[in-house]
């Protein structure tokens, strides 16, 4: 029997890399190899050097079509077998095999926006007012929706808008085999999250990655377009993120050791800011559930913080702490690689006192 498998790759588009995919078919106990692609064609090579190669890290079944067909994540090396330029998952690696005895886990929590088909700038759930036919200074037609409030974990027509596709999202997911710990409704009208972990930093990353993959797949069915952008709606409305909890083996047994990670991401907060994903100050801005990103700040319970600490962590004395500053468009080979090398690092173990 022939199986299909499906090579994932994350190509080189700036700022913002975009997933490819292609597919291979294979005998059925024929072991996954390396692949090549026109990079030329992903903004991963010039066209008289076009080769790069697919190398499978992570591979999964397929649950769009089934078995005996799988999903095989790729890293993009050269034709060396060096890391390609855009390979992040390679300097995550490095970092990860450092600090392997730190034992650090992440959970990432993936918010995304369903856009209209049609209106591709408008989220699913917004609509055009029947009193507001006139166009805008901008030239488009203005659109409206009811007030941010009701949408956050709604439930109803009108509210839960898009849960279809979230749900077939969710089952695929599980199906794939992917660690993925729940979904919910988001603040904003179209919008939704899925959660990724706990688990290390390679798998986390590598898991998000398909889990993105597998959510424009299945909203190609829908017709509907797969939205990661910060800010996907200008005004009063939440912007889309990438909240990122994590937790060292002290960490889990110790509160002051999540403080010293919270005032450690705080020495470092620029670096972090200038990699959490592209436009992230249209999204940090000190309203709607945001730190600006100009500023740092931790704390108990604060979604307002840069960081938080949940409550039950400090009733608990151990646990883990959320960095609430990157992205949806994040890509999470960097996030983890950031927060990885910033809280293992000695400063961090050895130097900061807790007040």
């Amino acid at each position: 029997m022939n199986r299909k498998i499906e090579y994932i790759w994350i190509d080189g588009t700036k700022p913002t890399p975009q997933l490819r995919s292609k597919t291979k078919i294979l005998y059925a106990n024929e072991q996954i190899p390396i692949w090549s692609f026109d990079g030329s064609s992903t903004n991963q090579a010039e066209g008289y050097n076009s080769d790069c190669v697919l190398n499978p890290v992570f591979v999964c079944s397929d649950p769009i079509r089934g078995y005996p067909n799988e999903l095989a994540l790729c890293e993009v090396l050269n034709t060396d077998m060096t890391p390609h330029k855009s390979n992040t998952r390679a300097a995550l690696s490095k970092v990860y095999e450092k600090h392997k005895s730190e034992d650090v886990w992440f959970g990432m929590e993936q918010e995304y926006t369903f856009m209209n088909r049609v209106h591709a700038d408008q989220p699913l759930g917004f609509y055009k007012s029947r009193l507001t036919e006139e166009y805008t200074e901008e030239g488009y037609l203005s659109f409206v929706s009811l007030p941010q409030g009701p949408y956050y974990c709604s439930v109803g027509s009108g509210l839960a808008i898009g849960r279809d596709v979230a749900e077939e999202h969710l089952d695929a997911c599980l199906e794939a085999g992917l660690t993925l710990s729940g979904i919910n409704a988001e603040v904003m009208p179209g919008q939704w999250e899925f959660q990724v972990g706990p688990v290390d930093a390679l798998e986390v990353s590598d898991q998000l990655w398909v889990a993105r993959w597998l959510l424009h797949r299945i909203a190609e069915k829908h017709n509907i377009i797969v939205s990661f952008d910060p800010k996907p709606a200008e005004g009063d409305w939440n912007g889309a993120g990438c909240h990122t909890n994590f937790s060292t083996e002290e960490m889990r047994n110790s509160l002051e050791a999540c403080e010293k990670a919270a005032i450690a991401l705080g020495e470092r907060a620029q670096l972090h800011i200038e990699n959490y994903g592209a436009d992230i100050e249209k999204r940090l801005t000190g309203d709607h559930e945001t730190c600006s990103y100009k500023e740092y700040r931790w704390g108990v319970s604060d979604r307002g913080a840069s960081v938080r600490i949940p409550w039950q962590v400090v009733k608990e004395g151990k646990g883990y702490i959320e960095d609430r500053r990157p992205n949806a468009n994040c890509d999470p080979y960097v996030v983890t690689r950031l927060i990885t090398k910033t809280i293992c690092s000695d400063k961090c173990v050895k130097q900061f006192k807790i007040a």
